[in-house]
Formats: C-alpha cells, sequence, structure tokens
C-alpha cells in the first residue's frame, strides 16, 4: 500500500454523463480490470477495483449442524460434503432470484425455498 500511497494526486474531469478517467499510473498500480467498486464513505468517494467475493464458505455452520444431529466420523464427512456441494448453487439461485426481483421479473425466494428439497 506505501507503494500507491506514493503515486500522488490528480485531478480528473467529469463528462456531461458523470463519467470519468481513471489515470494510468494508478490504473495499473491498483490492478484495476473491467469493473471498480464505489462506496460512499464519510462524504467521500472511494473508488477501487472490483474483486470477486471470495466463495461462500458456510463449513463452519454446516458442521455444528451435522455434529448437533449426532454425526461423527465417516457419516460426519460424507453429510458434510454433500451439504457443502449444495451451498453454491444455492447461494447462485438466490442472487439470481434477487437480481429478478430487482427488476420486478420474479418474486423473493426464501432460504427454506432454496434449501429445501423440491
Amino acid at each position: 500500500m506505501a507503494a500507491t500511497a506514493a503515486l500522488g494526486r490528480k485531478i480528473v474531469s467529469i463528462s456531461s454523463k458523470r463519467q470519468i478517467t481513471i489515470p494510468q499510473k494508478f490504473f495499473h498500480a491498483l490492478r484495476f480490470d473491467s469493473e471498480a467498486e464505489c462506496i460512499l464513505k464519510n462524504g467521500e468517494l472511494v473508488l477501487r477495483p472490483s474483486r470477486p467475493a471470495p466463495a461462500e464458505d458456510f463449513s463452519e455452520e454446516i458442521l455444528a449442524e451435522l455434529i448437533a444431529q449426532g454425526l461423527s466420523g465417516e457419516k460426519l464427512l460424507a453429510a458434510f460434503r454433500e451439504k457443502r456441494a449444495k451451498v453454491r448453487t444455492a447461494v447462485q439461485t438466490m442472487r439470481n432470484d434477487a437480481a429478478k426481483a430487482a427488476k420486478g421479473e420474479g418474486k423473493y425466494a426464501t432460504m427454506a425455498d432454496v434449501f429445501e428439497k423440491r
């Protein structure tokens, strides 16, 4: 982070379409790609490279639930693998449903809708 602090300050223009150009030295130093994340924080606009969110990992919650059910050993391991495999699909389904709901194209799905066997 110290290396980026040494890059200094740059005033940029804002177009009539509210667009800005990120100065090349900042773009490369921060390793921007095709998207940026904008955050309003303490009266300032923070612009930073958008990074993919880490895969959701509910391992601790899954294990706690299975242990509470009395599972151990090979049964615990098999049940854990089965439940963990469902998490990514379930989260993606919720994201897709939320995107549709935001566009007025669908209804919101609850956790029960996503995780219950169909």
